[in-house]
């Protein structure tokens, strides 16, 4: 058996008890429209989700439209999302967006992920995220430091950039579970088996790690 058949076969057994653990899943970032989405995701980058969920509460209140970002002044909007790492980048790349998708797409955020990925701040994770949650099709698989770890953890990968593990995943992960890997293996590392040292005798997937003892 050649060695990327094997990748595959593991990535199914991986997968089959992923969607055990996990029948539905979807982003735990708070949203409702796919503007919201992207601002979101980007204010991701490096914080919590719970944190920016605390953060959007009041944000997406305050700015309610695309046109809104595209006025705001910088300096007040980072004062809105100062919670989150690198909120004045952060600060100037969604107000460098929202006048992008203003002017060349009439406030309509594009979902091809090229499109998005020309935004200011936004990569291919932050792009796979809104595409794949917002469409049926995905055309990548998103990669967190979650989905980054686990998949070295459990022998789907040996990279350590985040578009090379993208590349091995998507040669052994079918492609009607791109999306769902993502999801799973994110709520698996923080419910189950997070980065910090920990015993990995209770890891539902502990039969498929490469290390069982303490990271």
């Amino acid at each position: 058996m050649n060695q990327q058949l094997s990748k595959q076969i593991r990535a199914a057994r991986i997968i089959f008890a992923l969607r055990r653990l996990y029948p539905r899943v979807r982003t735990a970032l708070s949203y409702a429209d796919v503007w919201q989405l992207l601002v979101a995701t980007m204010l991701s980058a490096q914080t919590t989700d719970k944190t920016v969920n605390e953060v959007t509460r009041r944000l997406f209140k305050k700015y309610r439209s695309v046109r809104a970002y595209a006025a705001s002044a910088v300096p007040a909007l980072a004062q809105d999302i100062r919670r989150v790492n690198y909120y004045k980048t952060k600060a100037r790349h969604i107000r460098a967006a929202a006048r992008i998708i203003e002017k060349q797409y009439r406030g309509t955020v594009p979902l091809a992920l090229d499109a998005l990925i020309a935004l200011p701040g936004v990569g291919r994770k932050t792009a796979n995220v809104v595409v794949n949650e917002l469409t049926k099709r995905a055309n990548g698989i998103a990669v967190d430091t979650h989905v980054a770890r686990l998949s070295r953890l459990l022998g789907l990968t040996d990279e350590h950039t985040p578009s090379l593990i993208e590349r091995d995943l998507m040669r052994v992960v079918p492609r009607r579970h791109w999306r769902g890997i993502s999801l799973r293996l994110i709520a698996y590392g923080r419910e189950h088996c997070p980065a910090r040292p920990h015993h990995h005798a209770k890891c539902p997937l502990r039969a498929w790690h490469r290390r069982r003892s303490i990271d």
